[in-house]
């Protein structure tokens, strides 16, 4: 769990931080225990992130109906069906077929989706993504879509320590969401995230515009 005042005030400071600048705050709880979840959550935390499906459905059987559950991992389609009934945000939507599958099975359910479209920033060949010019090409079915709302975007910069790299893969970033929403989202007050930033970058997304960062390492310790 969150085991000092330190952790208890290391994240009220961050917190205090982020709502200045108008940045939303997901606490990155993956491999995180129960306890430890609920200790932000009594801090007054409420929207969390995880990577895998099957650790995220045991996580809110048991956690306070009101927390708001962020899928950030990458997203197997046969996974989907799972999520849907109760999953606020899928932020890791990086595929055409991805969001066919969640439009299909939210339909079942009766829900509308949120979600976040990832585009490809970083030179590494494991991060996944959008290329951007086939993304304004399928954003004409993905705004068809009933069941899904896109809500922005999200990018995972390169594993560096050079910050300049991240700077520069940000900024791409923040001119990437700036061309969508302009181009697809010009009437439209539902785009407006541009998720960006995790412990070890997040004041350098911040500055270069981010409206919503994924946390875990500077919470849980």
């Amino acid at each position: 769990m969150l085991n000092s005042m330190a952790s208890s005030s290391a994240y009220l400071d961050l917190k205090k931080h982020l709502d200045s600048k108008g940045v939303q705050l997901i606490a990155v709880s993956k491999t995180q225990s129960l306890s430890s979840i609920q200790a932000l959550y009594d801090l007054g935390q409420r929207a969390f992130g995880e990577n895998r499906v099957q650790e995220l459905m045991e996580k809110q059987a048991q956690m306070p109906d009101d927390i708001q559950w962020h899928i950030i991992g990458q997203l197997q389609r046969n996974k989907v069906k799972f999520l849907v009934p109760f999953v606020t945000m899928i932020q890791s939507v990086d595929s055409l077929r991805l969001a066919e599958t969640i439009d299909k099975e939210a339909s079942k359910v009766g829900r509308r989706i949120d979600i976040l479209l990832q585009v490809k920033i970083a030179l590494e060949d494991a991060k996944t993504g959008w290329d951007i010019k086939a993304l304004h090409e399928a954003l004409p079915l993905l705004s068809k879509m009933d069941h899904i709302r896109i809500r922005g975007i999200m990018g995972m910069g390169t594993f560096t320590s050079d910050q300049e790299v991240t700077r520069q893969e940000f900024h791409d970033l923040r001119s990437h969401y700036n061309e969508i929403r302009s181009a697809h989202f010009a009437t439209s007050d539902d785009f407006e995230i541009l998720s960006m930033g995790m412990s070890g970058d997040y004041l350098l997304a911040i500055e270069t515009g981010s409206t919503m960062v994924r946390i875990g390492s500077l919470l849980f310790r």
